[in-house]
């Protein structure tokens, strides 16, 4: 069963993350069988308050693949970097 990251990340330097994170974060998605479905810089909400940022909706083979994603050791400097330029919310989520 596919299972779908889903994430909003307010970037505070965005040309390290687009040239550093993004980077380095495609070939990984790739090698785990992700591949990213939404980057959406911005929302046209009909209901309620959306945060502010990025939108990123990546698409994993299962829940196993999602996970090992995060957890890759080649990942951790990645995550790092992103914590440390970016605020936001990311979580996994299987199809019902």
């Amino acid at each position: 069963m596919a299972t779908y990251l889903i994430a909003v990340i307010d970037v505070k330097d965005v040309q390290r993350y687009d040239a550093e994170y993004v980077a380095g974060v495609q070939p990984l998605i790739q090698k785990h069988g992700g591949r990213l479905l939404v980057v959406a810089e911005s929302m046209d909400v009909m209901e309620g308050q959306w945060p502010p940022g990025r939108t990123i909706v990546i698409e994993f083979p299962d829940a196993e693949s999602a996970r090992a994603w995060y957890s890759d050791p080649d990942y951790q400097p990645l995550l790092k970097l992103r914590l440390d330029i970016s605020a936001g919310m990311l979580g996994f989520a299987d199809i019902v």
